[in-house]
């Protein structure tokens, strides 16, 4: 079975697909910042789609969360 994509074109659309996965993982955001490393005020602005979020933190929390990105041309 393959896992379900989302198409990200804005920050708003990871920050959705990060939450998303979060929850279906049964995560609080306080759990998943004991587990990442990363402030749960930061968890929150990346769901929210803050565009100011560092891009290395989002990609630490997708690893933490089993989500790939991809990037098609």
């Amino acid at each position: 079975m393959s896992r379900p994509r989302h198409i990200i074109k804005t920050p708003a659309d990871l920050g959705a697909a990060l939450r998303k996965r979060r929850k279906a993982l049964g995560l609080t955001q306080e759990t998943l910042s004991l587990q990442s490393g990363i402030s749960v005020p930061t968890i929150i602005a990346a769901e929210r789609g803050k565009e100011t979020t560092q891009i290395g933190m989002v990609f630490t929390l997708c690893r933490d969360l089993g989500l790939d990105l991809m990037a098609e041309g």
